[in-house]
């Protein structure tokens, strides 16, 4: 019986697989966002069992599982770790078509060799031999990584973060590059309860006593200065949308003062707060050639008894229908004006959206950079075969292919890097039909070396990491 995850999985044409085989299955990983622990990867963590390194914290399994009715004590509860990997297994039949069917199989099979397909039937037999794999040396998370042919690692990180398990790794023989990535969401945030709070502890780790605008930027220069020292080109925000409000330094002073004295701030004045602090964050990271991300667009926490239960990152998050252009253009014209635009990659999380982003990654370019403004690979509830395929067409007929710097695995788990494999697949698929049915010429060496700037050349070019 030949095998689901086989050789030519998703390769419809003959070109399909040429162009994969021969381009893009060897190119090296820039995994250039993700949430892995720099302190596992540090520490060269082992993992006890399957559901420790498989299920624990991965939200997308925790929705499937619920949607098919399983009982939270096998999810989240107190289930003993075999009875909720039982209870994955229940689950992934079920899941055919959802993109965890495919991954929960190409994850199996590249890790562990394992080509059984997952099931109540087999759940015991593959938990058993997973387990016994994950004792060896070779199965911790350095070893992990080395296995995909990972050459970059981004993590995502708080910018009180002292990096120093970062400074170990970069201390060691290991040759993967694990580089931090500054995520200054509660610096943004002025309207959440723990705002005040977080600004106390950036003084405290800066030295410098913030009390106006100007002390909260040289705090704020402070720490992008740490994370550069350590490696950092990348920052990345998660947002509803952007902010592009006019603003001056007396309103923000203002501003400030009112939430010193723990006054309500109005929607405008959130507002102004906003635009003005992620204009100087962008300004700081042109400065330094860091490349700024964007993550917009979800409603988060929906479902407040779950999040009352387990906390953030339940699983209860869902694609939001923001208003995108206007801000987004405002936001990027005002640094653009003043020659601060850092490099830029803007994420969707609504599908409507992808031609406003691809659009709106063209308006903004720079001499000498391929791509300037990118928009970004298809991310949490998009990154499935028909998520892809629309971003790449988006980007195809708004912009140029070829500038692309592909794919990313925005992920927690270990296990999440043959998502590379699977975006990669499903590129060359599509030029492969493109090729068969003469909407491209049939030139494989050139339509190759595409495919393999778009998977790694571009990438490696667009980021300038640190030798």
């Amino acid at each position: 019986m030949k095998k689901f995850i086989h050789d030519d999985f998703l390769l419809e044409t003959d070109h399909a697989k040429e162009l994969y085989h021969s381009f893009a299955e060897t190119q090296p990983i820039i995994d250039y966002h993700c949430h892995l622990p720099a302190n596992e990867l540090a520490n060269n963590k082992r993992f006890e069992n399957m559901t420790k390194i498989w299920i624990d914290g991965d939200h997308y399994k925790w929705r499937a599982m619920r949607a098919l009715g399983i009982d939270e004590k096998y999810i989240t509860g107190n289930a003993s770790d075999r009875e909720k990997f039982k209870k994955w297994a229940e689950t992934v039949p079920y899941a055919l078509r959802n993109p965890l069917y495919h991954w929960t199989h190409m994850e199996l099979s590249r890790y562990f060799g394992i080509d059984e397909l997952l099931s109540p039937k087999s759940a015991e037999k593959i938990y058993d031999q997973c387990n016994a794999q994950l004792g060896l040396p070779t199965f911790s998370t350095q070893g992990l990584v080395d296995s995909m042919n990972v050459e970059v690692i981004c993590t995502t990180d708080n910018p009180l973060d002292d990096l120093s398990h970062h400074k170990k790794i970069a201390d060691s023989d290991w040759p993967v590059k694990v580089l931090p990535t500054f995520r200054p969401d509660e610096l943004i945030d002025i309207e959440k309860a723990g705002f005040t709070d977080y600004l106390a502890a950036l003084s405290e780790v800066t030295g410098i006593n913030i009390t106006d605008f100007e002390s909260l930027r040289e705090a704020i220069k402070d720490r992008v200065n740490h994370f550069h020292d350590h490696g950092c080109r990348l920052s990345d925000h998660g947002l509803p949308h952007l902010y592009g409000t006019e603003f001056s330094e007396k309103d923000i002073n203002r501003i400030l003062s009112n939430r010193f004295d723990k006054k309500t701030l109005t929607c405008a004045e959130t507002a102004q707060y906003k635009s003005a602090i992620l204009y100087v964050l962008g300004g700081l990271y042109a400065e330094k050639n860091w490349v700024m991300q964007f993550h917009l667009g979800p409603i988060r926490d929906t479902n407040k008894a779950v999040l009352s239960k387990i906390g953030m990152n339940a699983g209860v998050d869902s694609i939001g229908d923001f208003q995108q252009a206007e801000q987004l253009a405002s936001f990027l014209n005002r640094l653009n004006e003043n020659d601060c635009l850092p490099k830029t990659i803007l994420y969707n999380s609504n599908p409507n959206d992808n031609e406003v982003f691809a659009t709106m990654a063209g308006n903004f370019t720079g001499e000498g950079i391929k791509g300037k403004v990118q928009f970004g690979a298809a991310w949490w509830f998009l990154d499935q075969k028909d998520g892809i395929t629309a971003q790449l067409d988006s980007i195809s007929n708004m912009g140029l292919l070829s500038c692309s710097i592909g794919m990313l695995t925005d992920s927690r788990s270990f296990l999440s890097f043959p998502r590379h494999e699977y975006y990669r697949r499903i590129l060359c698929n599509i030029l492969g039909n493109d090729i068969k049915m003469g909407l491209l010429p049939n030139d494989m060496e050139w339509i190759g070396k595409i495919i393999q700037d778009i998977t790694y050349n571009n990438a490696k070019e667009f980021f300038q990491f640190p030798s």
